[in-house]
C-alpha cells in the first residue's frame, strides 16, 4: 500500500511539473541570439548579412519569387525580398536580397540598436582599411569566392567583416553574380540612378561606389548606432 502511494505521488509530481513546463513555454517568447559583431577603427558591424522576413515593428516583407512580382514590386516602390534563386539554403550562406523600398521602410528593416550604413559611413570603412582600391582584398572572405585566371578570388578577411558573393538581382528579376560579386545598400540617395551601393569583385581587390536603381535587390549589412 505504502509503495502504490509513493508512485501515485511520483505521478502526481510529475504531471505537475509537466504543466508547468508547458505554461512556461508558451508565456516565454522565442528568444533570437543576437549575430557576432566585429569592431573596424570606431564602427562595430555586424559579421553576416541581414537575414530578416520581418520589418522591426513585426509587419511582414513580402517576399518576391517570381520575375514578375519582384519587378512590380520595384514599379509600385514597394519593399521586397528574395534568396539569390529563391534557394534557402543560398539565404542561409548569404542572406536575403533586399530592395530599396525595404531599405528606407519607415518600420525599420535592422534590429534595434543598429542601422543600414550612410555612405559616407562605408567610405570611413573603406579609409580605415588604406582606401577603396585595396579595402577590398580585406573585406572579403576567405572563401566562396570564384577564381580569376587562374588565382582565388578570395580575400584576406583580416578584419574580419566577412564579405560574401551573395551576387545580386536585377530590377527585371533575374539573378546574377552569386560567387562573383557581392553588393550592399547604404541608406544614402543621390547617384545618378539611386542610392549608393559598395560592390565587391572577384576578380579586384577594391571597393567600388556605385549608385543603382532602388528596384535591384542587394545584400544589407548592420552598422550598430
Amino acid at each position: 500500500m505504502i509503495t502504490i502511494n509513493v508512485v501515485m505521488k511520483m505521478k502526481k509530481v510529475s504531471l505537475i511539473l509537466s504543466t508547468v513546463v508547458m505554461t512556461a513555454m508558451v508565456l516565454i517568447p522565442c528568444v533570437t541570439v543576437a549575430q557576432d559583431e566585429v569592431t573596424i577603427g570606431k564602427q562595430v558591424w555586424m559579421v553576416e548579412n541581414l537575414n530578416v522576413d520581418k520589418f522591426r515593428n513585426g509587419d511582414p516583407i513580402p517576399q518576391a519569387k517570381t520575375d514578375e512580382e519582384w519587378k512590380k514590386s520595384g514599379e509600385n516602390k514597394q519593399p521586397a525580398w528574395c534568396y539569390h534563386e529563391n534557394d534557402p539554403v543560398n539565404g542561409e550562406k548569404y542572406g536575403k536580397l533586399y530592395n530599396w523600398y525595404a531599405v528606407n521602410d519607415s518600420r525599420g528593416l535592422v534590429p534595434d540598436g543598429y542601422h543600414i550604413p550612410s555612405d559616407a559611413e562605408w567610405t570611413e570603412l573603406e579609409d580605415f582599411l588604406g582606401g577603396e582600391s585595396v579595402a577590398g582584398t580585406k573585406m572579403k572572405s576567405t572563401d566562396f569566392w570564384a577564381d580569376y585566371l587562374g588565382e582565388s578570388g578570395n580575400g584576406t578577411n583580416e578584419i574580419g567583416f566577412s564579405g560574401l558573393p551573395a551576387g545580386f538581382r536585377t530590377y527585371f528579376g533575374s539573378f546574377s553574380s552569386i560567387g562573383y560579386s557581392g553588393r550592399w545598400w547604404s541608406s544614402t540617395e543621390g547617384g545618378k540612378y539611386g542610392p549608393w551601393t559598395r560592390v565587391l569583385g572577384y576578380g579586384s581587390g577594391e571597393v567600388y561606389r556605385k549608385s543603382q536603381l532602388k528596384g535591384e535587390g542587394f545584400s544589407v549589412r548592420c552598422l550598430r548606432d
